[in-house]
This record gives structure tokens, sequence and C-alpha cells, in this order.
């Protein structure tokens, strides 16, 4: 049976999953949830996802939720297939330590500033508010000295975790993707930054996925 995925295409949870999925080569049925209209607010919908968020999967019973939790179960259940080492070997104990840092940075030191200007400008524009730029301003500064430790780490590796391409790069692409509609360039300015965004941004699985993302952003739905 084919792994169903609740959600909606363009939002950032469940294509963090889409592209896991996609890296993995695992056959899905992607199940559209009607957000414009609070489907995801529904009694239904709550006993799967008690806090009324997108996507939750359904793996023949098993229910689980949030897209870093859903990837990881993905990429661990089908670890054979696919894309390979996408996480790496328990026994492998440096590797996968050193993967769990990588999935820290991603959540503390890029999500965290990322997602921010992605609010900051995206949202208020798709509220018809006005951008408020010491706001802006002051996340960019928060954002660039991230962004300015992450080129100093892929300056002596290839990855995030290591020289292996690994789930913790992937989960970057959502977020990242927005950032040149928010005006910032951060990832392509910075050169060790920009070889790594380039490598990642241009895999066949993000192709596939990225298109509805950007139109949701510019969307006022």
């Amino acid at each position: 049976m084919a792994l169903k995925l609740y959600g909606t295409a363009g939002w950032g949870g469940t294509d963090r999953v889409l592209v896991t999925l996609r890296e993995k080569g695992v056959p899905f049925e992607l199940c559209g949830v009607d957000t414009k209209n609070k489907e995801h607010k529904s009694a239904g919908f709550l006993e799967k996802q008690p806090f009324g968020q997108v996507p939750y999967l359904d793996d023949d019973g098993f229910i689980i939720y949030e897209s870093r939790a859903i990837s990881y179960y993905i990429a661990a259940k089908y670890s054979d297939q696919g894309t390979q080492g996408l996480i790496p070997k328990v026994e492998d104990l440096k590797a996968s330590a050193l993967f769990q840092q990588a999935l820290s940075n991603e959540v503390c030191n890029f999500e965290a500033y990322a997602y921010p200007l992605v609010v900051a400008v995206v949202y208020q524009r798709r509220r018809g508010l006005e951008v408020d730029q010491k706001v802006v301003d002051k996340v960019i500064t928060a954002l660039d000295e991230k962004l300015d430790v992450y080129d100093q780490i892929l300056s002596k590796q290839k990855y995030i975790a290591g020289d292996e391409l690994t789930l913790a790069d992937l989960l970057h692409l959502t977020t990242g993707a927005l950032l040149p509609i928010c005006g910032y360039h951060g990832l392509e300015t910075r050169p060790n930054v920009a070889r790594w965004w380039n490598e990642i941004s241009t895999r066949p699985s993000w192709q596939a996925t990225k298109g509805p993302n950007v139109v949701w952003v510019n969307s006022k739905a």
C-alpha cells in the first residue's frame, strides 16, 4: 500500500516530505487538504494531527506528523532504496552524531533565522500590509551572521554533516528557496554556501517539488 501524505503542495512542511519521498523513490499518494476552507482544523483532521497543521503521514494506519519527523521516518524505513546515506547508520557513532548536529543546525541556526524573514516579508505582503524594514534589517543581520558560519563549515566539507549528502541538507530547501523572494540573496553571495546551495537546489527531487512553493508565496489565496 502506498504511503498517504495529507497536506498541501507548496506549503513548506508538505514540500519537505515530498522531497524526501522523491529522493527515496517511494510510491505515495498526496491527499490534498483544503487549507483555504480550514479542513486542517476539522475534527477529523485533528484526530490525526492534534495541532491542526499540515502535513501528516498515514503508513497503513501508522500516523506520524511534523515534517522533519516524517522525513526522518521515510529516510530510515526506506534506507536501502533511492538516494543512499540520507541517515548515517546508527553503528557509525561519529557520523550519526555529526548528522544529529547538522539537524540541530538546520532548526536552530537556519530555520530559526530564515523563516522570520519569510514572515516579515511574504506574510505581510500576502495580508496586504506594509513591510517593516526595521524588522527585516534586524532579521537579515542575524541571518547573515549564521550564514557566515555556514560558509566556514562548508569550506571544510561538502555538506552540512560532512562529505556525504544527508537529510539535514535537504531540509534547508523549502525555506531557503523563499529567501530570494524576500529580496535576500545570502545563499548565493557566500562562495561555499553558494556551491552547496546550487548542488542541493538543482536536485531532481526539488525540481519536481519547488513549483507550487513559489506559486503559493506569490498568491493571496
